[in-house]
């Protein structure tokens, strides 16, 4: 499984970025793909997740309104447009993939990651 993301930057507080998460050796439909973050010094929180099977999906109180995931299982690829960027949200994003079309909670339940891409929100 090779999870490839892109769309990271610099913005200013309110702007906005688009996350893409393409992956190969799984197939979405029988997946879950989590977004994930970690900013320095702290812990890697979950973003948001969907389901490839159901559609379900999951968002962190803090990215509610302002973030929504979206995938296209022909092209095995997740998305994540971000919207209202604030400083807070500066972090290192990654995507992970679930074997399972189940969400998943913690980090530990997902079983491939991406290399991460860098998102600064400053003025």
């Amino acid at each position: 499984v090779r999870l490839v993301e892109s769309g990271g930057g610099s913005v200013q507080p309110g702007g906005s970025l688009r996350l893409s998460c393409a992956a190969s050796g799984l197939s979405l439909d029988t997946s879950a793909i989590g977004w994930f973050r970690q900013a320095p010094g702290k812990e890697r929180e979950r973003v948001s997740c969907i389901s490839g099977s159901d559609g379900s999906i999951y968002y962190a109180a803090s990215v509610k309104g302002r973030f929504t995931i979206s995938g296209d299982n022909a092209k095995n690829t997740v998305f994540l447009q971000m919207n209202g960027l604030k400083p807070e949200d500066t972090a290192v994003y990654y995507c992970a993939a679930r074997r399972s079309p189940v969400l998943g909670t913690r980090p530990d339940q997902y079983d491939s990651w991406g290399q991460g891409t860098q998102v600064t929100v400053s003025s």
